[in-house]
């Protein structure tokens, strides 16, 4: 099992990060299927094994590496630009990412009654539609707020309103 895991290794890891490299180029520029998303996510986890084998079986090589200052070089600034993207950018008043994400997150701030009529149904009926799917809602309560409340994800709410007649 062991030289099976040697063998093929690096050429997963080869293959693996060719996919996750057009996933995610297609998904930087927004073109292709949208089932890159989830391939992207799902083999970029997949990756994870190939690459601790191969550190495992490069692992003499490796230790050389880690003795040298362009390894380190290399991880800092590598940890470097991770963080960028962690520091918040803007006033921070609004949800970040993608501009339906943000879009998402002011329609689950908004009460049942105020998002009727967006809807074209009365209060009533989409407090209803919420109740069908175990969501007990009250008209003047955020959407958000009823999903946490009644144990249902934000992906539910969305959902009903968007089988809506």
């Amino acid at each position: 099992m062991s030289r099976l895991f040697q063998t093929y290794a690096t050429p997963l890891i080869t293959g693996l990060f060719l996919v996750s490299l057009v996933s995610g180029v297609a998904l930087f520029f927004h073109i292709g299927p949208g089932g890159f998303h989830g391939m992207h996510e799902w083999l970029s986890m997949v990756l994870i094994v190939p690459f601790v084998l191969h550190i495992w079986k490069n692992w003499r090589p490796m230790t050389a590496y880690l003795r040298r200052a362009p390894m380190a070089y290399a991880l800092v600034l590598s940890l470097g630009a991770a963080l960028a993207f962690l520091y918040p950018i803007g006033s921070g008043t609004g949800a970040g990412g993608p501009p339906q994400f943000a879009f998402a997150e002011r329609v689950l701030a908004a009460t049942p009654a105020e998002l009727a009529p967006a809807l074209h149904v009365t209060p009533e009926a989409l407090t209803a539609a919420l109740a069908a799917q175990g969501i007990p809602a009250q008209p003047d309560a955020p959407l958000a707020q009823l999903a946490t409340a009644s144990g249902k994800s934000s992906e539910q709410v969305l959902q009903v309103l968007n089988s809506l007649p």
